[in-house]
């Protein structure tokens, strides 16, 4: 008789009929991603944070989380909307306007079937100047190197919407770029550009490298053109970004912004987002300390504050138990 020239692969096809029977087990895990945005932003953080909790008890629940880093608000609804995206986070302005069909969803029209779960952390709109420019106020920035955000962030569509406001083109810029977050804070160091306008919860590593690196100066966003938007924008409200919480920075600088939100689709089954959501509240002090800016977030709050579209059919099941919606 032959002997066999590949005991190995024998033995490994082996082991591999007699584990069939465990083949249904793993089939009933469910894989789910969120979307998120830079790796050295908040929304990053929020969606590990999420996961971190859900992984937790996968073994009881069977759902194994992932998070991917996107370019943000605008990327991951589209996303979730082309069913490559389970869950992601959104400014509060761009949930509205995608419920709505309107601004960066005009062409593409409402998109009914996006679905609120929670809220998250406010996200004032920061702006942040090279020190050896001398900025003082936004409109300093006419005719500078300024960066408005990446396609596809939120906070591409949230400084359109303040130049619109302001009566500038991007042209009224010496240059409107559009690097990522991850690249504005060295393309500032390196003197690459004048200055960026960032959606961003505090504090942010994204903000400490360029304070710390280069002395870059925060700028406040106030006036009568700011205080028009945030009365005519129901998901606008005025900010503060606390005084010494940069090197650098000793004043408080008086901004406005918008809230972060975690939003999915109606397609996502309640079963999945009922447990991601009782995973993050049956667990809520562990998750305020995985990132300083969730540290004063309130449940109460958290189901009702910044949504535009309808909580998901999961989510409410969750919040009807707590009886925090009725």
């Amino acid at each position: 008789m032959k002997k066999n020239p590949f005991p190995a692969l024998a033995g490994a096809l082996a082991v591999a009929a007699s584990g069939l029977a465990a083949v249904p087990a793993m089939a009933q895990s469910k894989f789910v991603t969120i979307g998120t945005g830079g790796v050295t932003g908040v929304y990053y953080a929020a969606g590990g944070a999420i996961c971190r909790l859900v992984n937790k008890d996968r073994a009881q629940h069977g759902i194994r989380c992932s998070v991917e880093s996107t370019g943000g608000s605008v990327f991951n609804i589209n996303t979730i909307k082309a069913g490559e995206l389970d869950m992601g986070v959104a400014q509060s302005d761009v949930q509205f306007n995608a419920v709505k069909g309107q601004g960066q969803f005009q062409s593409a029209g409402a998109y009914p079937e996006l679905r609120a779960v929670f809220s998250l952390h406010p996200e004032p709109f920061t702006v942040v100047a090279r020190k050896e420019a001398n900025i003082a106020k936004f409109e300093d920035f006419k005719g500078k190197r300024f960066n408005v955000g990446n396609p596809g962030s939120g906070t591409l569509a949230s400084s359109t919407q303040l130049v619109n406001a302001l009566g500038w083109k991007m042209s009224d810029f010496g240059l409107a770029s559009e690097l990522k977050a991850d690249e504005h804070g060295p393309a500032l160091c390196d003197g690459k550009i004048d200055g960026f306008f960032y959606a961003v919860g505090h504090p942010s590593a994204n903000i400490q490298d360029p304070t710390t690196s280069c002395g870059a100066k925060l700028v406040p966003l106030t006036g009568p053109v700011v205080d028009k938007l945030v009365a005519d924008n129901p998901y606008f409200a005025k900010a503060t970004i606390p005084a010494g919480l940069y090197p650098n920075n000793p004043q408080a600088t008086e901004t406005y912004g918008v809230l972060a939100t975690f939003v999915s689709s109606a397609k996502v089954p309640a079963d999945t987002i009922y447990q991601v959501v009782k995973a993050v509240f049956d667990n809520f002090e562990d998750f305020k300390r995985l990132h300083p800016a969730f540290a004063n977030l309130k449940p109460e709050d958290m189901v009702k504050a910044g949504q535009t579209a309808p909580l998901h059919e999961g989510a409410l099941r969750y919040y009807k138990e707590k009886g925090w919606v009725k």
